[in-house]
């Protein structure tokens, strides 16, 4: 059976390019699903559906994370997964929001073998459609992601601020 991998950080810190080089370079890898889930909200008439109904949101993104999770189980090469289960609750608990307690039990259940963050990289942030989050914020959402995951007992893997291959490469070699 192959390795559950996971990109995580802020918005904006490059992860999804990274990714896109990875499955160029022929890994499995799986997309970030909130992209999805803020898009098909936005043809049904909702801006941000996070901002709307953030529960609504995060169960649908804990939704698309753990059959992402179970897909990469059965796979037998590494898998690669942009962005994981954990970060539902981070960005419930940035919210300060509050949440069923099978949001946490899923971030318990569900393991992955090894994480790599994504820094936060001011040179490289751009808001978009999808991305409401300013600059002050992604910060913010990067300190809640690193303690979350570090709770959970996973020791983090710092990427470089890099270009994309040399990033490509610095994951490589840590698989």
């Amino acid at each position: 059976m192959g390795k559950k991998v996971l990109i995580i950080g802020g918005p904006g810190t490059g992860k999804s390019t990274t990714l896109k080089a990875l499955e160029k370079k022929g890994y499995t890898c799986y997309p970030e699903i909130s992209r999805e889930v803020i898009l098909d909200a936005q043809k049904k008439g909702i801006e941000q559906l996070f901002l709307t109904d953030p529960l609504l949101f995060s169960q649908r993104l804990l939704e698309g994370r753990i059959d992402q999770f179970k897909k990469a189980e059965i796979q037998k090469d590494t898998v690669f997964i942009d962005r994981g289960i954990p970060d539902v609750t981070a960005y419930l608990d940035y919210k300060k929001d509050i949440y069923p307690t099978y949001f946490k039990e899923a971030n318990l259940q569900y393991r992955y073998d090894l994480v790599f963050l994504f820094p936060i990289w001011e040179d490289i942030y751009m808001r978009d459609n999808e991305r409401y989050e300013n600059l002050t914020e992604a910060k913010e959402i990067q300190v809640f992601l690193e303690q979350t995951y570090r709770n959970l007992g996973y020791d983090l893997i710092a990427v470089p601020q890099d270009n994309v291959n040399n990033r490509v490469n610095f994951i490589l070699s840590h698989c």
